[in-house]
């Protein structure tokens, strides 16, 4: 049987792996910050030795929401380069079968057509309001690509657009749209007082469920090869849609208020999914507003526990 190290595996989709993996016929080894620091080479290799995997499927990451991208940029730049270069060094030095690792499409360029394909990734700079994690990603996609060349690894990236789901973080300054909106209309109501949006509600992204995120790539694993690939639903939804979904699921859809003053970030990041669907001929992803309810669900469950 062989072993896939998953790396960042207490996080929104390494969780969702645990989840998953009683289904699929592999040795997981699920590993967190406590088993080795990733931004240390040093404590990386020792993690790959003493694992040995024929596959890594490398999820941890410095990430955040909106903001945090733009109010801590020399983290969110310095933190994502080492450790992804040490996962890929390490990944190499143990000669792994195959490493997948996770981009995002924020990467993709500010000034671009729709939709974004694969080929597209380097067209252009990144919108400034996460230039820097964008260009620590990219920069895993260059590295990756550069092993293959030079070494005839089988380093690939899956690309998937907004992730949500149970153990995500739902930190009100730090977390995702998804998660830090569900937070922020718990404590409306809570308080009984408005539910307030930051920005317009305009911009449209598309949305995946981190289960749904963590099975394709299972799906896809044994088909990688040397490729970029993005994982992505077809519908796209405005952040005022998801709002309302939000507020819907605490019945409090009459509090909402937009706050125009703040930055909507990047309009739309449209992204196409046709090569994904080349590869699974039975694309089936869960709606949006029941992957909102089980996240809502686990955070009201888990509200002295989670990340927030």
């Amino acid at each position: 049987m062989k072993t896939i190290l998953i790396t960042g595996s207490s996080g929104l989709v390494g969780s969702a792996f645990q989840k998953i993996s009683p289904g699929y016929n592999y040795n997981f080894i699920f590993s967190t910050s406590s088993d080795a620091d990733l931004t240390n080479y040093a404590e990386t290799k020792r993690l790959f030795e003493i694992v040995k995997p024929h596959y890594v499927i490398h999820l941890a990451a410095c990430v955040g929401g909106l903001y945090k991208n733009m109010n801590f940029k020399v983290d969110m730049l310095e933190k994502n380069l080492q450790i992804n270069l040490n996962v890929l060094k390490c990944a190499y030095e143990v000669k792994v079968d195959k490493c997948v690792c996770i981009l995002s499409t924020c990467i993709f360029p500010d000034k671009t057509t729709y939709p974004i394909d694969e080929t597209m990734l380097h067209d252009g700079p990144p919108h400034s309001s996460n230039d820097a994690y964008a260009y620590a990603k990219r920069i895993m996609e260059v590295h990756c690509r550069a092993y293959n060349e030079q070494y005839n690894t089988n380093f690939s990236c899956i690309i998937p657009t907004n992730i949500y789901g149970p153990h995500d973080n739902y930190s009100l300054e730090d977390g995702h749209v998804i998660p830090s909106l569900i937070h922020k209309c718990y404590l409306a109501k809570e308080q009984q007082i408005q539910f307030e949006v930051r920005g317009s509600g305009a911009p449209l992204r598309q949305f995946i469920f981190s289960e749904d995120l963590a099975k394709i790539i299972m799906d896809c694993l044994e088909l990688l090869n040397r490729e970029n690939l993005i994982v992505s639903t077809t519908e796209e939804y405005s952040i005022k849609d998801v709002a309302f979904h939000i507020a819907r699921e605490f019945e409090y859809e009459e509090h909402i208020v937009f706050k125009k003053q703040y930055a909507d970030g990047q309009f739309k990041k449209t992204a196409s999914n046709e090569k994904l669907k080349n590869k699974i001929q039975d694309l089936k992803f869960i709606d949006i507003q029941e992957g909102i309810h089980r996240s809502v669900d686990f955070f009201k469950d888990n509200f002295s526990l989670c990340r927030k």
